[in-house]
């Protein structure tokens, strides 16, 4: 049998296909192609239904904090808008610039959306809901994560536009800054943990409760959870960090020059690594999966989207940052912080001065 079907709730999913496949006669490498074929889609389809509900949720959520009813007519409080807008954007026409760099300007949305969705390999979504529990789990989403950064650049220099070009190496200067910060703070959790697993990081975070969760469990994990937040919102590129994307100064930053299809898939990417941050936050510092009565991935998925709402929040409360105000704050604040915290929490484990 399959890695993924060993253990937990895949099974109850995926085993029934399983054993068609097998009692066909195929291979056992066709099995495995085909199982891994339909956890893919099921998984994007899963992640594409979540984009559009956080979409409709943000639109919900920044008009009450005007003072207002967002989108209320189509469908009830507005559902069906949201699944309007999605048709309406892949109709449009793709435009293409005719001084684009070809090449670049075609690959850099589909590197940013396979990033964005390449982490999930790793994200568990309840007991035994993941798709490969590797013992370098964090590392992994890490590097995958990363790759965001070269799509953004490709997108500013494909689009030939000053611009364009502005916002993708703002970008840039942007996550690799807050990434200092944002991998210091999940080191704090990581070294308590004793293992890069997301699987093993949340199981040993069970029993006694809320208590024994990593952020109250750790020596200064509030401030290391907060710590992630901030990085997280920037690393997202959300308000109060979207430089990349500011429209009163690049008109639309690095996807200016985008429409239609390419657009979509960087506007779905937005909100899928603003889910993937909160997943991560969930595991690392909200106990995961764990919880009384209801089903694993339940809890999951609301400890998730409490973080999401954290994060629209921040983009409904905050102005945005100046550029220089945003390097100075990672480097001269963060990096010194999330280092001393580190260090700290290093040094009291060593003591064992910790429950």
């Amino acid at each position: 049998m399959s890695p993924i079907l060993a253990s937990g709730e895949l099974i109850l999913v995926f085993r029934w296909l399983h054993e068609k496949l097998v009692s066909t006669g195929l291979s056992p490498l066709w099995v495995e192609l085909i199982t891994y074929t339909v956890l893919a889609v099921g998984m994007f389809a899963l992640l594409a239904v979540i984009a559009l509900f956080l979409v409709w949720w943000e639109r919900k959520i920044s008009a009450h904090i005007q003072q207002r009813f967002g989108p209320m007519r189509v469908g009830w409080h507005g559902w069906y808008q949201t699944i309007m807008d999605a048709i309406k954007l892949l109709q449009k026409e793709d435009v293409r610039v005719d001084t684009r760099d070809r090449g670049v300007f075609f690959w850099a949305p589909v590197i940013c959306f396979v990033a964005a969705f390449a982490a999930y390999v790793v994200i568990p979504f309840g007991d035994g809901l993941i798709v490969a529990d590797l013992n370098i789990g964090i590392l992994y989403v890490m590097a995958v994560t990363t790759f965001t950064i070269i799509s953004l650049l490709m997108a500013g220099w494909g689009s030939n536009n000053k611009y364009a070009l502005l916002g993708g190496m703002r970008s840039a200067a942007q996550v690799v800054s807050y990434e200092v910060p944002m991998i210091l703070s999940i080191l704090t959790v990581v070294l308590f943990a004793g293992s890069l697993s997301m699987g093993q990081i949340v199981a040993s975070q069970q029993g006694h409760g809320i208590f024994n969760w990593f952020i109250f469990r750790v020596p200064f994990g509030p401030l290391a959870f907060i710590t992630y937040l901030i990085t997280a919102t920037a690393e997202s590129n959300r308000t109060p960090f979207d430089i990349p994307e500011a429209e009163q100064e690049l008109v639309a930053g690095y996807n200016v020059e985008y429409s239609g299809m390419k657009f979509a898939m960087f506007f779905l990417a937005e909100f899928v690594n603003m889910f993937t941050v909160s997943a991560i936050a969930t595991t690392l510092f909200l106990g995961g999966w764990n919880g009384p009565f209801m089903p694993s991935w339940i809890w999951f998925l609301l400890k998730t989207l409490g973080v999401v709402f954290i994060l629209m929040i921040f983009r409904w409360t905050f102005p945005r940052l100046r550029v220089d105000q945003l390097m100075e704050f990672a480097w001269k604040f963060l990096v010194p912080l999330t280092f001393a915290n580190l260090i700290l929490a290093a040094w009291m484990k060593y003591a064992k001065w910790y429950w």
